[in-house]
């Protein structure tokens, strides 16, 4: 059973989901202040965290930073409905996915499990690294390296990479990195893919010519180019 921390000022709220999500398998932790929820966050002790965003005091998105400058656990953050700029620099700081408030607490816990089963690693894992130019992906210690040096990516952030990885040379849509690599269909308007890859693009090299090594195909979605 996987430990998951809850923060959330709403107690209300927090005490239900955290009620859905123990009947439903998961062993919860609700917490319902930003620094308590940093301290547990960091303390190694939770497989997966749940922010919500907007929390007197220290906020979710700061909440996120200070665990994303220490730690690569699964962070997923609850985000007011239609507030895309919430949702984008969660994204952008290292959230691995969001639920818009109010949400569903069996949504909630379809997310945690497609998180948390999209970052374990493989129960048969291969010893074969995939090397595309300067990038070698080592999916058995969910690992990736540019010219010989660790990059240091979110669960989410080597998912989508692996993906392109096994697809180098072809476009991906964005529906398919969507189901690969998110866990979930793609939904109209949602930009989630577009915030990752821009991040693992400022975290890789480039290539001889300057180009990112991940370019956009008009229509088509994102390629790994072959170099």
């Amino acid at each position: 059973m996987a430990a998951v921390l809850l923060v959330d000022d709403d107690v209300e709220l927090a005490e239900m989901l955290g009620d859905y999500l123990a009947q439903d398998g998961f062993v919860v932790t609700t917490l319902h202040d930003g620094l308590s929820g940093a301290e547990a966050a960091l303390s190694g002790q939770y497989a997966i965290a749940v922010l919500d965003v907007m929390m007197p005091g220290l906020s979710g998105v700061e909440v996120l930073r200070r665990i994303r400058a220490v730690s690569a656990m699964p962070v997923l953050m609850l985000t007011a409905k239609g507030d895309d700029m919430d949702r984008i620099v969660g994204l952008e700081l290292g959230a691995d996915d969001y639920v818009p408030k109010p949400c569903q607490p069996r949504e909630l816990a379809a997310r945690l499990r497609a998180i948390l089963r999209r970052s374990a690693p493989p129960a048969e894992p291969s010893n074969a690294p995939l090397v595309v130019g300067d990038l070698c992906i080592r999916p058995e210690q969910r690992l990736a390296e540019w010219a010989g040096v660790a990059v240091d990516l979110t669960s989410t952030e080597f998912n989508l990479l692996e993906v392109l990885a096994r697809n180098a040379g072809r476009p991906v849509s964005k529906s398919d990195l969507s189901e690969q690599a998110l866990g979930r269909a793609l939904v109209r308007f949602d930009r989630s893919i577009d915030v990752h890859l821009s991040s693992i693009r400022h975290k890789l090299g480039t290539l001889a010519d300057g180009r990112s090594c991940i370019q956009t195909v008009y229509r088509q979605g994102y390629q790994l180019i072959r170099s």
